[in-house]
């Protein structure tokens, strides 16, 4: 694919080469660049990608991405970009031709409950027919195999190549995990969102690898009902007013609250056959 359409209505400076190339992969791990590929620098805890682009120049790149000047040679292309992070995110959705625009996705969000509450949704939907991929903390389900996690929302590059494949896969929904870290470092940047869960907040993740504070923490979360269309958020949690508020897709709600558009009531715990859970009544 041509890097002028991959890099179109982006912010951007060409600081040597042009963009009329054909990029054949897109990669931010040095070690797996082939001739012809975009790498994109990305900073992380243990390792900066500027550090590595003389390496990945020599092994063929066609183009880098970077936040900050490197010295490569002059047949490499370099664009520079405010956030290399968010722009990874958007230029791989491009390049596998915008996968979660063919999908229905149905993003997870909260302090508890994003894997139980992942399976549950993943279960049911394929349970009736209706096949369902899996990207969160204990595996990957592309519609085909199986695929052990390393994190709750893998990098962009990944998670689109996986929506691609997906499609592929006759995969038609698909429910993913949505961490604080993933909303932070832009993984889900160019991801298509129908659907954001709030399940809930605690004071959590706080850190030097992790959050600052709570309130960059909660920040976080928050960002995901700005990327869908339709939020469905806990009304029992003490910070709905404000995630509500500070969103901008339509709401729907639940809880055991009777403001809740779809409220439990009469719940009661129980144990039958082997099963352990919680009947209840619902209403909305």
């Amino acid at each position: 694919m041509r890097l002028g359409d991959l890099l179109e209505s982006l912010s951007y400076e060409v600081i040597q080469g042009n963009i009329d190339i054909e990029i054949n992969g897109i990669k931010n791990n040095s070690r797996e660049v082939k001739p012809g590929d975009l790498f994109i620098c990305i900073r992380g805890n243990d390792a900066d990608g500027h550090s590595y682009a003389a390496a990945v120049a020599c092994k063929g790149a066609a183009a880098i991405i970077t936040e900050r000047y490197i010295t490569v040679p002059s047949d490499v292309t370099v664009i520079q970009v405010k956030n290399s992070r968010y722009t990874m995110g958007i230029v791989s959705g491009r390049f596998y031709d915008n996968p979660s625009a063919k999908l229905t996705v149905i993003g997870i969000t909260g302090t508890k409950g994003k894997t139980t509450t992942a399976y549950m949704l993943y279960s049911i939907l394929n349970a009736v027919g209706h096949k369902t991929g899996l990207i969160g903390t204990v595996e990957i389900d592309d519609g085909k195999k199986h695929i052990c996690s390393e994190h709750t929302t893998p990098e962009s590059i990944d998670i689109q190549r996986y929506f691609s494949d997906m499609v592929d896969n006759g995969v038609r929904t698909v429910v993913m995990e949505v961490s604080s870290q993933g909303l932070m470092l832009d993984r889900v940047s160019g991801v298509d969102f129908d659907i954001g869960i709030f399940t809930n907040l605690s004071k959590d993740h706080i850190g030097p690898k992790e959050h600052s504070s709570f309130e960059q923490y909660k920040e976080c979360k928050k960002k995901l009902f700005g990327m869908c269309r339709l939020g469905i958020i806990n009304r029992d949690s003490p910070y709905y007013d404000e995630i509500r508020n500070d969103s901008s897709c339509d709401i729907v709600t639940y809880g055991m609250s009777t403001e809740a558009d779809y409220s439990a009531g009469d719940e009661e715990l129980y144990i039958e056959d082997g099963l352990l859970g919680v009947s209840y009544n619902l209403s909305g």
